[in-house]
This record gives structure tokens, sequence and C-alpha cells, in this order.
């Protein structure tokens, strides 16, 4: 509840120096009082003021031109009716003032036990002793009226104390106990705020907040106070923010109206209830609000006719196309390792996928080989039969033997005609495709 004095450094004549000065008491609590005797003061001292039946003390929280705005404001007038400063306190009257605080604490269980014994429906918050030690006042709050006459007879009984009761509201003692908000912060009602304005639900709604009490009470109960901080700039942002009443007609269906954001001039709609949200600007809207007014349905909320459409929807595809050509690439191929055994490369050939192009190669391939292996086998049992017919004619072996020596040599003779002349280049035998699977 400080005050800063803004008009401090501009150095008023002291001669018109406003004479009321603002002093604050416990609970944020704060009352005028007229400087007679033009005591030299500054803010924070503690002063002996008047008051009904006695005096209390409070310590100074502004004086000077800020005194008269704040009166102004408040509402309260420069009369006879503002009580005066006695004195500066003394250390004697802030001793005599500390030993009445000390009787607040115990004062205030035994008044909820006197309440709960009398079944009273009201609720003790605070309780302040005046520093003269003859008077003490009692806040509570009550949602109904109460009868505490008898209440106040056993507390003046037992207290020997003239009693006061004052009812507050929910906000003030929220103020006077004082907590930590949702926000993290110390609550605004007991730092700063004293005058409190009535806070509605439409001031939520204006804000577009959930309509959920819990989230927009506060401490005290009620509804919070900052609701009204931010209002003023939301109610000029929707000046501008066309009301949409009904669904908006288009050919692609009643576009319903989901969400608006307010300071970016954006709504959003759903065309006959879809999950998917499309956004528009508010000029927009208005365009298709005047449209179905004069029965003109637009193709849908961007576009009047369905050319734009086509359009946009060429222009989409040529960005994927480059999309995929920019982000394709093409697989390299892997480099065989030359120390990897037979075995490996030919299970990696049984998982791999021929291609659709290289089926017929890889069954023809297949059928040779089976071929060479078939011959292979014929001419190896010949060799078998002819070996085993010719043991035992040892002369039958030498003419055999230059029989294929002569079928060999005409052979040889007949290559050497049909072979191409080499033009420098080295001739090697084709490899034996049946070696690698041998693991040679």
């Amino acid at each position: 509840m400080n005050a800063f004095d803004w008009l401090s450094h501009m150095g008023i004549p002291t001669i018109d120096k406003f004479d009321i000065v603002e002093v604050k008491f416990k609970g944020g609590r704060k009352e005028y009082f007229r400087n007679v005797d033009h005591l030299s003061l500054t803010t924070g001292d503690p002063v002996v003021v008047d008051v009904p039946n006695g005096h209390h003390i409070g310590y100074v929280s502004l004086q000077g031109e800020l005194v008269r705005l704040q009166m102004q404001k408040r509402k309260i007038k420069d009369d006879d009716n503002i009580l005066r400063i006695y004195r500066i306190a003394t250390q004697k009257d802030i001793e005599k003032w500390e030993d009445a605080k000390n009787r607040e604490v115990p004062t205030i269980y035994r008044t909820k036990q006197i309440i709960d014994e009398l079944k009273l429906d009201m609720k003790l918050s605070d309780v302040e002793f005046q520093a003269d030690n003859s008077k003490a006042t009692f806040y509570y709050s009550a949602d109904d009226r109460v009868d505490f006459r008898e209440l106040i007879k056993l507390l003046a009984s037992e207290f020997k104390i003239r009693v006061e009761m004052r009812q507050i509201s929910l906000r003030q003692e929220a103020g006077r106990i004082g907590g930590i908000g949702i926000c993290g912060r110390e609550l605004c009602c007991s730092t700063w705020i004293h005058d409190f304005k009535s806070v509605s639900t439409s001031a939520a709604r204006y804000q577009n907040l959930s309509l959920n009490p819990s989230k927009l009470s506060g401490q005290c109960g009620r509804l919070k106070c900052c609701l009204n901080y931010e209002l003023d700039t939301y109610m000029a942002a929707l000046e501008n923010v066309p009301s949409v009443d009904k669904p908006l007609q288009t050919e692609s269906g009643p576009a319903k109206l989901q969400k608006t954001d307010i300071f970016r001039k954006l709504m959003w709609f759903s065309y006959n209830n879809d999950n998917n949200w499309h956004s528009t600007t508010c000029e927009r809207v208005r365009e298709i609000q005047e449209m179905n007014e004069k029965g003109i349905i637009p193709f849908d909320l961007h576009n009047n006719k369905a050319k734009g459409i086509d359009d946009e929807v060429l222009k989409s595809t040529l960005e994927l196309e480059r999309l995929d050509k920019k982000f394709s690439t093409k697989k390299k191929k892997k480099r065989k390792n030359k120390n990897t055994t037979a075995q490996a490369e030919s299970e990696q050939k049984a998982f791999k996928k021929p291609e659709s192009s290289n089926i017929q190669k890889i069954e023809e391939s297949q059928t040779k080989g089976e071929n060479e292996k078939s011959k292979n086998r014929r001419n190896r049992n010949g060799r078998k039969n002819f070996d085993e017919k010719n043991k035992t004619n040892p002369q039958a072996k030498e003419e055999n033997s230059n029989f294929v020596k002569r079928e060999n040599q005409q052979q040889a003779k007949g290559d050497t005609e049909n072979r191409p002349k080499n033009k420098g280049k080295k001739r090697f035998p084709p490899r034996n495709r049946g070696d690698q699977n041998k693991g040679e």
C-alpha cells in the first residue's frame, strides 16, 4: 500500500503546501489528518493522531499535493470533520502500542470460541487494538445480517474494553490476511488495491476465457480483480471484429465459427462441423456476410469461384513435384568386400529380390549351368566306362591314346584357322562359374 510522491522534486513553495497528511494503519487502512502544528514530517514517520474517545498511532504514507488529488478521488471533503495530528510518536508511545498489539492473537482465539458457543453465522478475520488500549475493533464477514448484541456484552465483560464490530467484504478480508495468488505474486488486494470494483462474468466472456469458476475465482472465493485490467484493451480490439450469429453459406457447405483471434484479426471456420478448421481474415468474413445478404453464395471462404481453386491445386502439385525431386536420392551400390566368403555371397543372392527386367537373364543363366553340369556328368561316365574297358587290353589303350592324340591335333589345327587375329591384346581363358561355388 506504499505510494510514491512523484511531485516531491518539483520545488513547490512551502507556503502553499497542502496541510492534510495521509496516515496508514493496520491492514492497509488509510485516513486523512490535518497537520495543524506544521510538523516537519517525512514518509514513514510514526505519528499520534486524534480518534474518537482516545488516540491512535499510524505511519505517514503521503503528503503534499498528491493528498489533495487522493481526497478528490475518494470524494472526501476538506472540512472540520478531519481530525488533527498531535505529535510524532515517542518511544514511550510505541512501547505502549506494542503492548496493546500483543493482546490481539489471544483475543482472536477466545472470540472464535465464544462465536462457536453462541452458534453465530459469522467469520472473524482480524482484531485491531487502539494504541491507548481503550478500544478494540473486530472485523468479521458474513453472508446475512447477524445479531451480535449478546456477543458484544460477553466480549466487553471478558476483555474489559470497548468493542466495535465492523463488517467487511470477502475481498477486504483476503487483503487483510494476505497470501500468494495463482500468478506467483502477492495478492493485489494486500499490496496496492484499496478501492474494490465489481467484477462480472462478462469480462471473462469478452476475453474468450473459459467460464470455469475454479479458475476465475481468487483466494477470496470471488472473481479475480485482474479480470478488469485488460478489459479495455479487449473491448477496443473487438470493435473491428464482425459478429457471426449464424453460419456463413458457401458452396462447400455452411461454415461455422470455431475460434476468433481478435489481435491478429483472424477467424477460424469449419465446413459441416468438420474437424478441419480454415482461417480467414475479418475483412473476408464481412465480404461473405454482405454476399449472403444479397443472395450470392461464394465457392468457399477464400474464393468466390472454382477457377481460383484449380490454380491453387496446380501450384500445390508443382510444389510437391519440386520437393520430390529435391529430396529423392539414388541408392548407392554397395561395394562387395573381397574378403567375404562365397557362402555369404550366395546367401545374399538368395535373399535379394530380382528385378522384373533381370528375371529372364537369371533363368537363362540357370538353364545354361544345368546343361553344362549334365554334359560334364555324361563325359565323366563315358570316361569311366572307357577306362574300365581298356584295363584288360593294354594294346587297345595305346591305340585309343593314339586315336585321341590325332583327334586333338586336328581340332587344334581347326581352331587356329578359325581364331581371329589378336591385335596386341592378351587373351585369358574364361572363368569357370562352377569354381566360385566351390569356394576356391
